[in-house]
């Protein structure tokens, strides 16, 4: 088992690495983080999604522009594909389904591609509708796929004033279904101002932050 900075040093080698957009690189220390007994899941987190989460700031401050953000891609899922079949997920986990997209009138979709990403690591059944989703086909897809969590994204001020009116959209429909919102814009404050049940402040946190929220709706509706 790795040392905690020995641990620390490979994650940030690995982030630095998706960064640079060095496959080789991703694909050699994807394997020595395995080797070394550390976390899988701390591996896509904290090193491949960490690393993406700088591109995406790279490329909204125009250091970085689309042939970069494509080959950082390549580098992310060269290391995914090598760490992901070492993820054990619970089985209740695994199970679970989730419908994802970013709201209508925004473009933006890296930090919901890295969310995305989380939850196919660790097992879940996810349903992408892209960016720039039109409000109903989030109830349209909820409904259809029966999924257990609708997760909403926002990178700009002016579409993240759609969210309250699909959270009450879907609620209407389905009271039981989970809510989570994120993107830059966004704070818990208004996540809860907006009626959702849950707030992402990262994509490295979001699975946690729905697997609280679940936990929290069913304590609710058991008392």
């Amino acid at each position: 088992m790795a040392s905690e900075d020995r641990t620390q040093e490979l994650l940030k080698a690995l982030s630095d690495a998706v960064v640079a957009y060095d496959e080789e690189a991703v694909a050699e220390l994807s394997k020595v983080i395995l080797e070394e007994g550390i976390d899988p899941l701390d591996a896509i987190a904290k090193g491949l999604a960490a690393g993406m989460e700088t591109v995406g700031d790279l490329y909204a401050h125009q250091a970085y522009f689309v042939p970069e953000l494509l080959l950082c891609s390549d580098a992310l899922y060269a290391g995914l594909d090598i760490i992901k079949p070492h993820i054990k997920t619970e089985e209740q986990e695994a199970k679970l389904k989730i419908v994802i997209g970013t709201v209508e009138g925004d473009i933006h979709d890296i930090g919901k591609n890295l969310v995305k990403m989380m939850f196919e690591a660790t097992g879940w059944t996810v349903y992408d509708l892209g960016r720039d989703v039109k409000l109903g086909r989030f109830v349209e897809e909820q409904e259809r796929t029966n999924s257990d969590v609708v997760a909403l994204s926002a990178l700009m001020t002016t579409s993240m004033l759609a969210m309250p009116k699909v959270v009450e959209m879907i609620k209407a429909r389905n009271p039981n279904v989970a809510i989570i919102v994120g993107g830059a814009p966004l704070t818990r404050e208004v996540a809860n101002l907006y009626g959702a049940d849950g707030y992402a402040e990262s994509a490295t946190n979001a699975v946690q932050e729905v697997i609280n929220t679940i936990g929290r709706l069913r304590e609710m509706r058991a008392k």
